[in-house]
């Protein structure tokens, strides 16, 4: 399984969840997927995908899915200790690791070599991380998803492309569409939760 395969398979998971979604292909493949209004769609900023979510997920309560990939986290490994500093239980960071630069040409990584960003991330402090294949990514996923711990996934697959279009909004509707489906969500946890008072 490649990338694509990878994200068409957590899709039902995903779905309706708030997602940041890495720059390039990984967003593109999302948005012909399965398009929402909850889907944050990174235009730029290569390697800010996961400090994007853990952001997002430390300022409000819904569950938050960042989806990496190898080559953006290797631009910015700083992201993992300040994850693992910073703990977010509604936090979930999804990283696919195909050992390659997908949205350039795929270029190798060195996570096909030495480096493993598994390993990475629990000598950053992380306490909960997870290594799975491919064919196990919704399940890693939705265990993560029930588990109410903030946990780091490391789907590794293999490399490759399928022809996408652009992504056919602007980033400034990305930005406004997504900015209201998280002030919804917060409403409508501070209505639970006085509800929850009053009972």
């Amino acid at each position: 399984m490649n990338r694509s395969e990878v994200l068409k398979a957590i899709v039902p998971i995903i779905s309706d969840e708030l997602v940041i979604c890495n720059v390039g292909l990984p967003s593109q493949e999302l948005f012909l997927f399965d398009d929402q209004p909850s889907n944050f769609y990174m235009l730029g900023a290569m390697g800010l995908c996961s400090s994007i979510g853990l952001g997002l997920a430390l300022s409000q309560y819904s569950k938050v899915i960042a989806i990496e990939g190898d080559g953006s986290i290797l631009t910015n490994l700083g992201a993992l200790p300040t994850i693992a500093n910073n703990v977010a239980n509604n936090f979930v960071l999804f990283i696919i690791d195909n050992s390659s630069y997908g949205s350039t040409g795929d270029q190798p990584t060195y996570t096909g070599k030495k480096t493993s960003l598994t390993g990475v991330a629990a000598a950053c402090g992380c306490e909960c991380v997870v290594e799975c294949q491919a064919e196990d990514a919704p399940d890693a996923l939705r265990a993560a998803m029930e588990s109410d711990r903030m946990t780091v996934i490391v789907c590794k697959c293999q490399p490759g492309n399928i022809p996408v279009s652009v992504i056919e909004l602007s980033p400034v509707t990305i930005r406004d569409r997504f900015v209201s489906e998280v002030e919804r969500r917060a409403v409508k946890q501070k209505r639970v939760q006085k509800l929850t008072k009053l009972s």
